[in-house]
């Protein structure tokens, strides 16, 4: 089995943009246990602007793109040092790749980029891979760690896809408005009904939100990938998620999906 697993910077870090110790700690624990298992893990993780927001002791997220990518420059080398430091107690080996929407987009570094991913993989090692946001710009960015995940699993081939986030699932509408909104647990089919229940970015520290999953969702789908939305808060879900189980919102690959 092949598994990509996203992780957001809310999981990662409290809103603050300081690492939550503990969660990361687990984390890393189970994804190694998953791996001792026999399953191929790749790791998309955000966090680098977030983090170096935090290191940088800055309030917010910052707006303009210099800052941003200083503070992504700083995030990312303390990103990198805690998967080190922690899954290296695991007996694992990480390998960091950074990207930008250019490397997919041309030919050949996107051929380069796959046969080092999965060179990676038959080496036995844990890729981790960020969007590179110390050079990227509004041209040539990818955007969002979702997407960017879709990406790489599709481009892998890889069985599922898993997007950590601060929400259980796709709801049938917003939760944080909406007290009669209900959990989604099954999608076979990105209907008009589905794509609606979309929404903005849930963290200020983050990029994403249930817009660019369902975005993700799409392109894992029409590939042949499944895909899941579960809460990062429980990093053990990820055992059963990889047994079969029923956690948060899996999207069914291989069916028909409208446009």
């Amino acid at each position: 089995m092949k598994m990509v697993i996203k992780i957001g910077t809310s999981t990662l870090a409290y809103s603050n943009g300081r690492l939550n110790i503990r969660r990361v700690e687990e984390l890393c624990k189970v994804i190694s246990d998953l791996k001792n298992s026999g399953i191929s893990v790749i790791v998309v993780s955000s966090g680098a602007i977030g983090m170096g927001c935090g290191k940088l002791s800055m309030p917010k997220r910052p707006e303009d793109m210099a800052t941003k990518q200083a503070a992504a420059a700083v995030g990312q080398c303390e990103l990198m040092y805690v998967y080190d430091k922690l899954f290296s107690e695991y007996n694992h080996t990480v390998a960091q790749i950074l990207i930008t929407a250019s490397d997919v987009k041309h030919d050949d570094r996107y051929s380069n980029f796959i046969n080092t991913l999965n060179r990676l993989l038959e080496l036995e090692t844990i890729p981790i891979i960020n969007e590179n946001d110390t050079i990227a710009t509004e041209e040539i960015v990818i955007g969002d760690n979702d997407t960017l995940a879709a990406i790489v699993a599709t481009s892998v081939k890889a069985d599922l896809l898993v997007l950590l986030s601060d929400i259980d699932g796709l709801y049938s509408a917003d939760p944080h408005q909406d007290r009669n909104a209900t959990l989604i647990s099954e999608v076979h089919n990105l209907d008009e009904h589905i794509l609606a229940t979309a929404g903005g970015s849930g963290s200020p520290l983050g990029t994403g939100g249930m817009k660019t999953k369902l975005t993700a969702a799409r392109m894992c789908m029409e590939s042949g990938c499944d895909m899941v939305i579960m809460n990062g808060s429980d990093p053990d879900l990820l055992y059963r998620i990889a047994d079969g189980e029923q956690i948060g919102t899996r999207f069914y690959a291989g069916k028909q999906i409208e446009r």
